[in-house]
């Protein structure tokens, strides 16, 4: 396949999500012409280069994993000067910008190749020379990452340029339910026939076949408000709100519980939790019965989603799309993190709080919950230790109700003592 569109679409970072979802679903489209990743580590950067400018994906069917080259891809790190301004020109050009870093809190650092400010920079050439109308796609996993992108990119535009630049870039959040990771293990890759990013390098992208990825309604201010997305797979919404809340009170908690059942019941894999008696019956019941009667009691009637045929269709294709033996999820990366998972709005907790404020009892994600600090302080299984002490320090900014607190503690010191009893089905 080679590139024969008309259009161009700049990247940001280069890991699982941008390489397999942004990069080739845009190579996909037929709509580009030109494919641009930014990416800071030289290794990366000059191996791609090295393999005439493209790389593999892997990609786990229901019934296998299939390999896919994506490119050319130009690939430019912006700490190198020359780089960094062709990387600028591109996104003068693009109509299709996707960020997809670790965390919002590297969109700005002190550094000249910071992304706010190449893209700042970029943006600001586009409105000055009447360059095309672009969007861009905020795909780092936070529910107002797009706001927080906007004002870090429009403090490093002047004042006089900015209602230019606004006229011409939309920020867009996304709700990406895609499931992906980079597997490192060079024997892994070997034994499950995995193809490396380049031919050089022991590193493998391996995401899974779901695509259906939601975004911002794109408006447009101006008298022309059409705008046609090239990568026309991503669908988009009105109110992303609910979406979100399904993503994380719904997707990441139950994944992040069946992790921490995972560690408890001593296997490695999240596929295998589907050979441990009661597991997957569990799962469900806390997916529907907590997670999804809170969402559909409060969001009923914004979408098909939020009704009990649709959200039993979303579990259903969900943990089976958890379970798949060929995506290799490991119990150790769900679960990794266990502090920021217990956080106040994070998935467990978050969970937990939803399900209380419509009337529901969220017993299973309490399970979680409990498991997810038996992970951070081992000797809660072991000993009468105050549990408050632990989390309330994980809290503390939030500034929770007393109330609330007071419930949310005394239903994870339930799960605890259920833990020690290893009863847990």
């Amino acid at each position: 396949m080679t590139l024969n569109g008309t259009r161009t679409y700049v990247g940001f970072g280069f890991g699982a999500i941008q390489a397999g979802l942004f990069l080739y679903e845009a190579y996909h489209s037929g709509a580009f012409r030109r494919l641009v990743v930014a990416e800071i580590v030289p290794e990366v950067v000059e191996r791609v280069r090295q393999t005439n400018h493209r790389y593999a994906i892997n990609i786990a069917q229901p019934d296998r994993v299939s390999s896919a080259a994506v490119g050319p891809v130009e690939i430019e790190n912006p700490a190198v000067e020359t780089d960094r301004e062709r990387l600028i020109d591109a996104i003068v050009a693009a109509e299709e910008i996707g960020t997809a870093i670790p965390s919002v809190t590297f969109y700005a650092t002190d550094e000249p190749h910071s992304l706010h400010r190449v893209l700042a920079e970029g943006l600001r050439r586009k409105a000055a020379g009447n360059g095309p109308r672009c969007v861009i796609y905020a795909a780092e996993n936070h529910h107002r990452a797009a706001q927080i992108l906007e004002a870090t990119v429009m403090d490093a535009i002047p004042l006089r340029d900015q209602d230019a630049v606004r006229s011409r870039v939309r920020f867009l959040n996304t709700v990406i339910g895609k499931m992906s990771g980079v597997i490192t293990d060079g024997a892994e890759i070997q034994e499950q026939r995995l193809t490396p990013v380049t031919p050089s390098e022991q590193r493998a992208f391996l995401v899974e076949a779901f695509n259906r990825i939601l975004v911002t309604r794109i408006r447009f201010d101006t008298s022309y408000p059409f705008f046609e997305r090239g990568i026309a797979v991503f669908e988009e919404k009105d109110n992303l709100r609910p979406f979100e809340e399904a993503k994380l009170y719904g997707h990441n908690a139950t994944h992040a519980l069946a992790a921490y059942l995972g560690k408890i019941s001593g296997v490695e894999r999240l596929s295998e939790l589907k050979a441990v008696p009661g597991a997957i019956p569990f799962l469900q019941a806390a997916f529907l019965e907590e997670s999804g009667q809170s969402l559909i009691r409060k969001y009923g009637g914004q979408d098909s989603l939020f009704t009990p045929a649709g959200y039993r269709h979303y579990v259903d294709d969900l943990l089976q799309r958890m379970m798949n033996p060929y995506l290799r999820d490991t119990v150790e990366r769900v679960g990794r993190d266990p502090r920021r998972k217990l956080g106040w709005d994070d998935r467990l907790i978050g969970t937990m709080r939803l399900a209380l404020s419509q009337g529901i009892t969220p017993h299973r994600y309490a399970i979680g919950a409990a498991a997810a600090l038996a992970i951070i302080e081992p000797l809660v299984l072991k000993q009468d230790l105050p549990l408050a002490e632990i989390l309330l320090p994980l809290w503390a900014a939030q500034q929770p109700d007393d109330e609330e607190v007071a419930t949310i503690l005394a239903l994870i010191e339930e799960s605890v003592a259920r833990l020690k009893s290893e009863k847990l089905f």
